[in-house]
């Protein structure tokens, strides 16, 4: 019988040629990349040009690009840096009352540090309305954070979602109806 893997959520099976660079990486670079010594400068070189391979894939520079060892370490990042560099008195975020706990809990942990967080209900089949969305986007928003797929089977319309956040952006700065010139 042949296996049929479909948890890629979880974790994915890693390319051929991917393995290849990690197993020279783990015998030649295998010092910790902070440090300045001799065995540092390898890993150091090795993250520095997977930052600018990254980057150049993204279309941003290197310096925009900060690796985390996972997804609940990157959604504290995000969100805790969008709180902590907001100009505004009160951030709002808004997300659904089905998010992962990954985001969950730094939202939690920034209510309590004086952010305003709106949940979005969801309907039996995980979708959120995106007029709850429209009517959820404050001048105060500084981030939408919304789940798309994912173990529970979710599955939202990004470009809808986006596309409402953008119009609202736009409508807040009078910029044109474009999002790269809201920049």
């Amino acid at each position: 019988m042949r296996r049929i893997y479909l948890d890629h959520n979880a974790s994915t099976p890693i390319a051929p040629e991917v393995a290849a660079v990690m197993s020279e990486t783990m015998d030649v670079a295998y010092g910790n990349p902070s440090s300045g010594h001799w065995a540092g400068s390898p890993a150091r070189e090795r993250v520095e040009t997977a930052r600018a391979q990254v980057a150049t894939l993204l279309g941003c520079t290197p310096g925009e690009i900060v690796f985390t060892s996972g997804g609940s370490e990157a959604n504290n990042f995000a969100l805790k840096g969008m709180f902590y560099r907001s100009r505004r008195s009160r951030p709002h975020f808004i997300t659904t009352a089905v998010e992962h706990p990954a985001t969950t809990a730094p939202l939690r942990f920034l209510a309590r540090q004086g952010a305003a967080v709106t949940w979005l209900p969801v309907d039996g089949t995980g979708r959120m309305d995106p007029d709850d969305l429209r009517r959820a986007i404050t001048p105060d928003t500084v981030l939408i954070s919304v789940m798309r797929g994912g173990p529970r089977g979710l599955d939202r319309d990004r470009s809808l979602l986006s596309g409402i956040f953008w119009r609202r952006v736009l409508e807040r700065e009078g910029a044109e109806d474009d999002p790269e010139k809201a920049t």
